[in-house]
């Protein structure tokens, strides 16, 4: 990604030397017009204006200072908002996407505040976040709850990724809880490794959460969240294979009381999901992709109904490079449920979603800008 920087200089607090530093402004912007086959309560087809279907809006600014002997201070905000309305993607929140200051040096790197843990670096290498967006997939992963598809940010947290030794990197997360008086309550713990090798890579991380506050049958402090992924890939030729299995549990969950179907990722307590795609080059501009992401959810029921359900997304595109930084593309999805409500292909929040366990449709006509 082409960025515009900015040279700075810094009086050095030490000996009146110049330290170099930097700062740097990007962003990308993706719109594209989307047919769902069925929305809302009675499924009727809808046509929009979307932004980020493909890779959510952003604009950021990162920088850097050479403190000498090989460390540097860096930062990074950034901000996600909607472009076909201008909004920002969460109220209230300047800098949603992150939020870091933090040290970089010989032995890797520590950051400090809003950010991502390592399972959206796994994701976005061995999944299909990374070949069609994580905007259109986060429903079929179990409403990314395996946090693979971007958008899962831990607050007050701390991350540390190590240097590569060897093609290996390895990374530990924390998250702080800040709730006086219970030191674990609301705590989150990560820690994932990752080897690249030239046309094959591999990595695996896990992720914790506890809860902040009485939830379901659990109280402050008890484990709310508990998932792991393990990915892998290879470049043959023109052809990435790419492959992920996932699995997340959710201790604290209560039993379904209702018989009829519900949502998966709000009321499964157990789900394991393995995402299957190729990205093949046909020339240097122009990509097909196909996949598939299965995911099967376990229920906890106080009486009758299905204990298993399950949903199934095929995807297909075509993805054509104008520039290095500016690509169209043409996404089809289609994403099947069997004893649960379909969670909806785009966004995957119920937001998009038909009504019952019907398959829906959908086709992606979009503009993607980085800068």
């Amino acid at each position: 990604m082409k960025k515009t920087a900015f040279a700075l200089a810094a009086l050095a607090a030490t000996g009146g030397a110049w330290a170099q530093s930097s700062v740097t402004v990007y962003g990308l912007i993706d719109t594209g017009i989307t047919y769902t086959s069925k929305v809302g309560a009675n499924n009727g087809s809808r046509f929009s204006v979307d932004s980020g279907d493909q890779a959510a809006s952003r604009i950021g600014f990162k920088g850097t200072e050479d403190l000498g002997g090989g460390l540097s201070a860096i930062f990074n905000v950034e901000n996600g908002f909607a472009n076909d309305t201008g909004g920002m993607s969460t109220a209230g929140v300047l800098f949603d996407r992150k939020s870091v200051v933090g040290l970089s040096g010989p032995f890797g790197t520590v950051t400090i505040g809003r950010q991502t843990d390592y399972l959206e670096d796994i994701g976005s290498k061995y999944a299909s976040v990374g070949v069609f967006g994580s905007n259109g997939i986060k429903g079929a992963h179990f409403n990314n709850l395996d946090r693979i598809a971007g958008g899962a940010r831990t607050d007050n947290s701390v991350r540390f990724d190590s240097a590569s030794y060897g093609g290996f990197t390895g990374s530990l997360f924390y998250g702080f809880g800040e709730i006086a008086g219970k030191t674990s309550a609301g705590q989150a713990f990560g820690i994932a490794g990752n080897y690249a090798n030239g046309p094959f890579g591999i990595g695996a991380g896990y992720y914790q959460s506890k809860l902040s506050a009485a939830a379901g049958t659990g109280q402050p402090g008890d484990t709310g969240l508990k998932t792991f992924t393990i990915g892998s890939s290879y470049q043959f030729g023109p052809a990435k294979l790419y492959g992920t299995w996932s699995q997340v549990r959710q201790p604290s969950l209560a039993a379904v009381a209702t018989t009829g179907l519900v949502n998966n990722s709000t009321f499964g307590n157990k789900a394991n999901i393995i995402d299957l795609g190729v990205d093949y080059s046909l020339t240097s501009n122009l990509h097909v992709m196909g996949g598939v992401i299965y995911d099967r959810t376990n229920f906890k029921r106080a009486g009758a109904g299905a204990t298993t359900g399950s949903t199934t997304q095929i995807n297909l595109g075509v993805d054509y490079y104008l520039s290095k930084r500016t690509d169209v593309y043409a996404m089809y999805a289609n994403q099947r449920a069997k004893d649960t409500n379909n969670p909806g292909v785009v966004n995957g929040s119920y937001t998009n979603s038909p009504t019952g366990d019907v398959s829906q449709n959908v086709v992606r006509l979009g503009l993607r800008h980085r800068f």
